[in-house]
């Protein structure tokens, strides 16, 4: 079958209506996708350009997560210096409380306070860790946080060893505690050996209780037939932080650092008192404390005035690692937003524009099709004249 004859006229309209939808169906898909450029067939050069920046700004962005969590664990050792610098302080407070009575007792018990921030302070540099990172906690814990794709640009964050104070980077010594009170005795009469029982010796009978108390808290014996003096001498040795013996002659010894300590036997079921004897342990002053003398007192002081110094210098080198890289977290973060703008500049519909050319076009269309029809009455025309 041979073509349809068109007249000029009607092929000229006929092209420029088919021109026409093919612009507005470009239009219709800029609009709905908000791209102007959609696949490498609408522009190559600006397509692959913009997918090049765009994936820049992806690997950036995959940085940026990275250097937030060095932020983080930046934050987080200097939160554990500041704490440390407080508890620093209070034990310096201690140590010069120390100073100002010439009590023995009440300088032993500012040292027990001062060693007790003493371990605070370890523990707090042990918690100082953000995910597997602990800047306070020595070898192995380094920081590195990169700034670009490549890692040609990065900072190395070294860590510092607080957890340690005799050999760390953060020296605070440990006092020597007083020896309070002198040695208790428990004598104990008729026994050859450690086997030999207490019921044996005729004082101590069932159901007897002979109680310890240290500083306040009670750890009771219950006395029955088959209790041995080592048995006895276990019990003494479970209960006390101290040296305890026997030997057959002296009876048990204890030797008690205790500020408060004594023996207390009851003798529940009646017996004599005269193979065993209790005697209560009464308070001595405290003796061979580090605090005990001023000198050594001044010396912990000035260790502690030094440990001050350390924190603040490093609190000030943290703080200049953490400026640098929140610095580099904001300049990640407009440079991500440049590359993404740089990319939408090529590949972005102007929507305005674009809602303006659908509009002239469906009229330009409709102009067409009008003319379209008037091209082919005029063939009609003919028509009628033949007819």
């Amino acid at each position: 079958m041979s073509d349809v004859t068109l007249t000029a006229a009607v092929r000229s309209n006929l092209s420029t209506l088919q021109s026409t939808s093919n612009l507005i169906s470009q239009t219709q898909e800029r609009l709905s996708t908000g791209f102007k450029v959609n696949s490498a067939l609408d522009n190559p050069n600006s397509f692959f350009t913009a997918e090049s920046l765009n994936n820049r700004a992806g690997d950036l962005s995959n940085l940026q997560d990275d250097i937030g969590q060095g932020v983080s664990t930046l934050e987080a050792a200097d939160n554990g210096i500041s704490a440390i610098s407080d508890l620093i302080d209070a034990a310096k407070a201690k140590a010069n409380q120390a100073l100002q009575t010439d009590n023995a007792n009440e300088r032993a018990t500012y040292e027990k306070q001062f060693n007790e921030l003493r371990t605070q302070i370890q523990d707090i540099a042990k918690d100082s860790g953000y995910k597997g990172k602990n800047l306070l906690a020595g070898t192995g814990n380094d920081l590195e946080v990169k700034f670009n794709e490549d890692g040609s640009s990065k900072l190395n964050i070294g860590a510092v060893d607080f957890t340690d104070l005799t050999s760390g980077d953060l020296t605070v010594g440990e006092v020597t505690e007083s020896v309070k009170g002198s040695a208790a005795s428990l004598t104990v009469t008729g026994a050859t050996d450690g086997s030999t029982t207490l019921a044996s010796l005729g004082a101590f009978e069932d159901t007897d209780t002979l109680a310890i108390d240290v500083d306040g808290t009670t750890s009771t014996l219950t006395i029955d037939a088959t209790t041995t003096v080592d048995d006895l001498v276990g019990f003494l040795d479970d209960n006390l932080d101290s040296t305890v013996t026997y030997d057959g002659t002296t009876g048990i010894s204890v030797a008690a650092g205790y500020e408060n300590f004594s023996f207390t036997y009851t003798n529940n079921g009646g017996g004599g008192a005269d193979g065993a004897g209790v005697a209560d342990q009464s308070v001595a002053d405290a003796t061979a404390g580090t605090f005990q003398s001023d000198s050594s007192i001044n010396s912990a002081v000035d260790e502690l005035t030094a440990a001050s110094s350390t924190l603040r210098a490093q609190a000030s080198t943290f703080g200049t690692n953490l400026s640098i890289v929140e610095n580099r977290q904001d300049f990640t973060a407009d440079l991500i937003k440049t590359l993404e703008v740089g990319a939408g500049k090529l590949t972005l519909a102007d929507m305005n524009k674009e809602g303006a050319n659908l509009s002239a076009l469906q009229t330009q269309q409709q102009l067409a099709t009008s003319t379209l029809s008037l091209a082919a009455q005029a063939s009609q025309s003919v028509l009628q004249l033949i007819r």
